[in-house]
């Protein structure tokens, strides 16, 4: 008899939320859930279709699951299942692999699962993709990812997520607000709204062509609810980051002043390359903007390095733009090639250790703007939203625009907001505090 799962996440932070949905099913279905690294009867491995090495990955993982129980059943779900199942299904020791609608229903197929038999492959056509599942991370975490849009209807280039995860679909606003009351409820104090394309919220399943509500309307219904809770928004597109939202985010006590907004080049060139919804004029105007309305807000950008006929000069283009930018931080990509997408199609193919060098630059870049947004905001009092981990008898805490401090570990801190003053920049590169006072904000 099965009683035992384990499971391992690769990629985005939905991921990570869907991987408690599958959990609890199979919490449900009786199973105790124990780590990765422990003899298990079942091993998970929720894929990504975004990293260049998803087959080496699988292996490996599928790998270590057999090291510790030889006979457990391996099952492969997310992206990557998605895009190719059946070059994963031909990975030794794979027992079932579930596509995009089925990972969701993976405990009805374990009956069938046998070890002796062929594996397994149930992944139907992308474009029969069509409908939400709910999903949100761990309810006793302090920080909860909270799932409320899936899919993207954009043609980027370079990107497999639609052919991964299908057309742009949302929850309803009723369930959005249901499920943050729950949350909080349950001790959750700050929820990041978490999407694959965010900004394109409110296209339901039963109609993709129009909508009703728009992603404006779901944060003014969020704003509206009697709740003390922080609202973070993850990544969303600058095109679809309106003034509205930012003059919105601005004034209201719940949404924070921190956005992520992909840029993935500076060169208008390459954006149009890209397929990319805007050129590198609305980017600086957004975040221009975003920095009028609150000069203290945290800025986080995506950018691609190494896109097909990427020549020097348009990183140039890219690294100046992105220098003179008031943003606080960046997520860097390497280019890599993808199986049917236009742009693995393009030639002009960037060497591979030219990407690497062009990554490396704006990853220091990166440090720099990091260092200077922190000693910007020093002396100033946030409101901290304490975490549980205890680091070298340290414990870690965000203010409201994502600065990351640390304190000596408090039990008595953990999960509750404090006042605190930032004081200057320890050596790891966190922001070392003093209390404000003794009283919790909430």
């Amino acid at each position: 008899m099965l009683n035992t799962v384990a499971f391992h996440t690769l990629g985005c932070k939905l991921n990570f939320t869907e991987t408690t949905v599958i959990g609890k099913q199979f919490k449900a279905a009786g199973f105790n859930k124990v780590a990765f690294d422990q003899p298990s009867d079942v091993y998970v491995i929720n894929t990504c279709s975004v990293t260049d090495n998803a087959d080496k990955e699988c292996r490996k993982l599928v790998s270590k699951a057999l090291q510790l129980h030889a006979n457990a059943f391996i099952i492969i779900v997310g992206c990557y299942a998605q895009l190719k199942p059946h070059e994963i299904a031909a990975i030794p020791g794979v027992d079932l692999v579930l596509g995009a609608n089925e990972k969701f229903n993976v405990v009805s197929y374990l009956h069938t699962l046998n070890k002796q038999q062929q594996t397994q492959v149930h992944a139907c056509e992308i474009n029969d993709v069509n409908t939400f599942v709910y999903a949100q991370s761990e309810t006793e975490r302090t920080r909860i990812f909270l799932k409320v849009q899936d899919g993207c209807d954009y043609t980027c280039t370079f990107c497999t997520i639609p052919l991964a995860r299908g057309k742009s679909r949302s929850d309803t606003i009723t369930n959005a607000l249901k499920r943050i009351t729950e949350a909080v409820n349950n001790g959750g104090r700050e929820i990041i709204l978490t999407g694959v394309n965010l900004g394109d919220f409110g296209y339901t399943t039963d109609n993709n062509e129009k909508r009703s509500t728009t992603f404006f309307d779901l944060i003014k219904a969020i704003d509206a609810l009697p709740l003390e809770v922080r609202i973070r928004i993850s990544s969303i597109e600058p095109n679809l980051l309106t003034k509205e939202i930012i003059d919105f985010v601005a004034q209201s006590k719940k949404f924070v002043p921190h956005f992520h907004i992909p840029l993935q080049s500076g060169s208008d060139e390459i954006l149009k390359k890209m397929r990319r919804r805007y050129l590198s004029k609305l980017y600086a105007d957004r975040v221009a903007y975003i920095k009028n309305k609150m000069p203290h807000a945290c800025i986080g950008v995506d950018v691609i390095v190494g896109f097909p006929s990427e020549t020097d000069q348009h990183f140039n283009e890219t690294y100046q733009f992105i220098q003179q930018l008031d943003v606080s931080y960046l997520h860097v990509f390497t280019y890599s090639e993808r199986l049917n997408t236009p742009a693995a199609q393009m030639g002009a193919v960037v060497p591979v250790h030219i990407r690497k060098q062009r990554n490396q630059m704006l990853r220091i870049l990166s440090e720099k703007k990091l260092r200077h947004f922190y000693s910007q905001q020093l002396s100033n009092t946030y409101e901290v939203l304490f975490e549980a981990d205890n680091k070298g008898g340290y414990m870690h805490g965000f203010t409201p625009n994502y600065i990351k401090v640390k304190t000596p570990y408090n039990v008595h801190l953990v999960n509750q907001i404090h006042a605190c003053e930032l004081e200057k920049i320890g050596a790891d590169g966190d922001v070392e505090i003093r209390l404000a006072s003794t009283e919790i904000t909430y």
